[in-house]
């Protein structure tokens, strides 16, 4: 149930609206707008419509029901990919980020492994080496990272990690927008 008193204080909060402000606009009393965010009195739906109108709403949108965000993801909510032959694991750990501005992933890469050629494109992209050792390799140009290196860069060219250790490497990596 929408907690009418609270939803309208945020509204006009996030507007940068005083009280009065509100008040005017909807001629209503300050004190009437007070008691009505404090929850003490309710409004008929005509002074809601009204009130609703001011903020830049309607009623069907303020009662619709908002779903609330996830924020917390666990091992059961990631998605894991597979690709024995390039030697490639790739592990999204935030599911359905493709909505979001951001895409973080966990590449674990056997040795010899690669990741595969990113076209350039919009955005930036971050990585931070969490075990062994890469090289990010950025058109013609190759950067040696080990555990506790970190890489930034927009992505204005062709882009891709490979794995020339011996050992499992493993790097999360940011991606904004998504493209993985």
């Amino acid at each position: 149930m929408t907690d009418i008193g609270k939803e309208i204080k945020q509204r006009r909060i996030k507007l940068g609206l005083t009280q009065e402000e509100l008040a005017d606009r909807t001629e209503l009393s300050k004190g009437f707008i007070s008691q009505l965010e404090r929850n003490l009195t309710s409004p008929s739906i005509a002074t809601l419509v009204d009130i609703l109108e001011a903020l830049g709403t309607d009623l069907s949108s303020f009662f619709a029901t908002k779903e609330e965000e996830k924020v917390v993801f666990k091992a059961d909510d990631m998605f894991v990919k597979d690709e024995e032959e390039n030697g490639l694991s790739i592990c999204w750990l935030v599911p359905n980020a493709q909505k979001n501005a951001l895409e973080p992933i966990l590449i674990t890469l056997e040795p010899d492994g690669s990741t595969y050629d990113d076209e350039p494109h919009e955005g930036e992209e971050f990585g931070y080496v969490l075990s062994g050792s890469v090289t990010l390799i950025l058109g013609d140009s190759k950067y040696k990272l080990k555990h506790g290196d970190s890489f930034c860069f927009k992505p204005s060219c062709m882009h891709r990690i490979i794995n020339t250790s011996k050992r499992e490497a493993k790097v999360l990596w940011v991606s904004t927008p998504p493209s993985f």
